[in-house]
Protein backbone atom coordinates (compact mmCIF):
# COMPACT_ATOMS: atom_id res chain seq x y z
CA UNK A 1 0.00 0.00 0.00
CA UNK A 2 1.15 3.25 -1.24
CA UNK A 3 -0.29 6.71 0.14
CA UNK A 4 -0.03 10.32 -1.95
CA UNK A 5 -1.22 13.72 -1.43
CA UNK A 6 -2.00 16.39 -4.05
CA UNK A 7 -2.75 20.13 -4.14
CA UNK A 8 -3.08 22.76 -6.52
CA UNK A 9 -4.58 26.26 -6.82
CA UNK A 10 -5.27 28.24 -10.02
CA UNK A 11 -6.89 32.09 -10.25
CA UNK A 12 -10.47 32.61 -11.12
CA UNK A 13 -10.48 34.72 -14.07
CA UNK A 14 -13.29 36.24 -16.30
CA UNK A 15 -13.56 34.43 -19.92
CA UNK A 16 -12.64 30.51 -19.11
CA UNK A 17 -15.25 27.89 -17.96
CA UNK A 18 -14.66 26.67 -15.13
CA UNK A 19 -13.53 22.82 -14.51
CA UNK A 20 -14.24 20.89 -11.20
CA UNK A 21 -13.66 17.49 -11.19
CA UNK A 22 -13.90 16.96 -15.30
CA UNK A 23 -17.21 18.71 -14.82
CA UNK A 24 -18.41 22.31 -15.94
CA UNK A 25 -19.84 24.29 -13.50
CA UNK A 26 -22.04 27.26 -14.54
CA UNK A 27 -19.74 30.36 -13.20
CA UNK A 28 -19.00 33.93 -14.35
CA UNK A 29 -15.53 33.05 -13.94
CA UNK A 30 -13.23 30.13 -14.70
CA UNK A 31 -9.53 28.89 -13.44
CA UNK A 32 -6.59 30.28 -14.85
CA UNK A 33 -3.91 27.82 -16.61
CA UNK A 34 -2.08 26.03 -19.68
CA UNK A 35 -5.03 22.92 -19.50
CA UNK A 36 -8.65 23.76 -18.61
CA UNK A 37 -6.97 24.19 -14.96
CA UNK A 38 -9.21 21.67 -13.19
CA UNK A 39 -7.44 22.02 -9.71
CA UNK A 40 -9.32 19.07 -8.40
CA UNK A 41 -8.06 17.15 -11.41
CA UNK A 42 -4.96 18.25 -11.09
CA UNK A 43 -4.37 17.69 -7.03
CA UNK A 44 -5.56 14.16 -7.58
CA UNK A 45 -3.22 13.07 -10.54
CA UNK A 46 0.29 14.92 -7.98
CA UNK A 47 -1.71 12.59 -5.39
CA UNK A 48 -1.47 9.50 -7.55
CA UNK A 49 1.69 10.03 -9.45
CA UNK A 50 3.46 10.85 -5.74
CA UNK A 51 1.97 7.79 -4.50
CA UNK A 52 3.74 5.75 -6.98
CA UNK A 53 6.90 7.45 -7.15
CA UNK A 54 6.69 9.09 -9.93
CA UNK A 55 7.24 13.07 -8.92
CA UNK A 56 4.47 15.61 -10.12
CA UNK A 57 2.01 16.47 -12.57
CA UNK A 58 4.27 18.98 -13.98
CA UNK A 59 7.17 16.13 -15.00
CA UNK A 60 4.87 14.19 -17.15
CA UNK A 61 2.34 17.31 -18.81
CA UNK A 62 4.83 19.75 -18.44
CA UNK A 63 2.27 23.11 -18.97
CA UNK A 64 5.32 24.20 -21.83
CA UNK A 65 3.89 21.40 -23.83
CA UNK A 66 1.57 22.57 -26.64
CA UNK A 67 -0.13 19.41 -26.59
CA UNK A 68 -1.89 20.15 -23.38
CA UNK A 69 -2.96 23.30 -23.94
CA UNK A 70 -6.44 23.64 -23.28
CA UNK A 71 -6.71 19.50 -22.51
CA UNK A 72 -9.50 18.44 -20.52
CA UNK A 73 -7.44 17.16 -17.65
CA UNK A 74 -9.06 14.05 -16.99
CA UNK A 75 -7.52 12.60 -19.51
CA UNK A 76 -4.41 13.60 -18.03
CA UNK A 77 -5.76 11.15 -14.87
CA UNK A 78 -6.52 8.75 -17.52
CA UNK A 79 -2.52 9.18 -18.51
CA UNK A 80 -1.83 9.02 -15.00
CA UNK A 81 -3.47 5.70 -14.02
CA UNK A 82 -1.58 4.37 -17.19
CA UNK A 83 1.55 5.23 -15.74
CA UNK A 84 0.42 3.48 -12.22
CA UNK A 85 -0.65 0.49 -13.86
CA UNK A 86 2.55 0.26 -15.54
CA UNK A 87 4.01 0.50 -11.92
CA UNK A 88 1.94 -2.31 -10.77
CA UNK A 89 -0.31 0.22 -8.86
CA UNK A 90 -4.20 0.14 -8.29
CA UNK A 91 -5.98 2.84 -7.08
CA UNK A 92 -8.20 1.69 -3.59
CA UNK A 93 -9.05 5.15 -3.30
CA UNK A 94 -9.37 8.89 -3.18
CA UNK A 95 -10.57 11.81 -1.04
CA UNK A 96 -10.74 15.22 -2.11
CA UNK A 97 -11.49 18.82 -0.79
CA UNK A 98 -12.12 21.83 -2.75
CA UNK A 99 -11.79 25.17 -1.34
CA UNK A 100 -13.40 27.48 -2.57
CA UNK A 101 -15.94 30.57 -1.67
CA UNK A 102 -18.40 30.40 -4.57
CA UNK A 103 -19.71 28.07 -6.51
CA UNK A 104 -21.35 25.59 -4.58
CA UNK A 105 -20.12 22.31 -4.88
CA UNK A 106 -22.33 20.27 -4.00
CA UNK A 107 -24.87 19.89 -7.03
CA UNK A 108 -21.51 18.31 -9.00
CA UNK A 109 -20.53 16.65 -6.50
CA UNK A 110 -22.12 13.16 -7.59
CA UNK A 111 -21.20 13.67 -11.21
CA UNK A 112 -17.83 14.97 -10.22
CA UNK A 113 -16.95 11.56 -8.31
CA UNK A 114 -18.04 9.32 -11.20
CA UNK A 115 -16.30 11.43 -14.06
CA UNK A 116 -12.99 10.74 -11.57
CA UNK A 117 -13.46 7.55 -10.79
CA UNK A 118 -14.18 6.28 -14.22
CA UNK A 119 -10.91 8.03 -15.24
CA UNK A 120 -9.28 6.00 -12.53
CA UNK A 121 -10.53 2.49 -12.72
CA UNK A 122 -12.64 2.15 -9.46
CA UNK A 123 -16.19 2.59 -8.51
CA UNK A 124 -17.50 5.99 -7.75
CA UNK A 125 -18.35 5.11 -3.68
CA UNK A 126 -14.35 5.16 -3.69
CA UNK A 127 -14.09 8.71 -4.83
CA UNK A 128 -15.03 11.36 -2.18
CA UNK A 129 -15.43 14.61 -2.85
CA UNK A 130 -16.39 17.61 -0.71
CA UNK A 131 -15.53 21.26 -0.35
CA UNK A 132 -15.21 23.70 2.00
CA UNK A 133 -14.64 27.73 2.48
CA UNK A 134 -11.84 29.42 4.02
CA UNK A 135 -14.18 31.93 5.85
CA UNK A 136 -13.59 34.72 3.59
CA UNK A 137 -9.46 34.24 4.99
CA UNK A 138 -6.80 34.94 2.20
CA UNK A 139 -6.73 35.09 -1.54
CA UNK A 140 -9.52 31.86 -1.64
CA UNK A 141 -11.64 33.82 0.93
CA UNK A 142 -11.26 36.70 -1.08
CA UNK A 143 -12.71 34.62 -4.23
CA UNK A 144 -9.01 35.24 -6.28
CA UNK A 145 -8.78 31.37 -7.13
CA UNK A 146 -9.74 27.97 -5.65
CA UNK A 147 -7.54 25.14 -4.27
CA UNK A 148 -7.85 21.73 -3.87
CA UNK A 149 -6.10 18.92 -1.83
CA UNK A 150 -6.27 15.18 -2.72
CA UNK A 151 -5.16 11.99 -0.93
CA UNK A 152 -5.06 8.53 -2.17
CA UNK A 153 -4.30 5.18 -1.68
CA UNK A 154 -2.87 2.81 -4.13
CA UNK A 155 -2.39 -0.87 -3.92
CA UNK A 156 0.35 -3.21 -5.70
CA UNK A 157 -1.79 -5.57 -8.70
CA UNK A 158 -2.02 -8.72 -8.08
CA UNK A 159 -0.62 -11.36 -10.66
CA UNK A 160 -3.43 -13.15 -12.66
Amino acid sequence: MRIGVGYDVHRLVTGRPLVLGGVTIPFEKGLEGHSDADVLVHAACDALLGAAGEGDIGRHFPDTDPRYKGIYSIRLLESTLTILRAKGYSVVNLDAVVFAEAPKVQPYRDEMQKIMARAVGIDPQRVNVKATTTEGLGPIGRGDGIAAMCIVLLAEMKDS
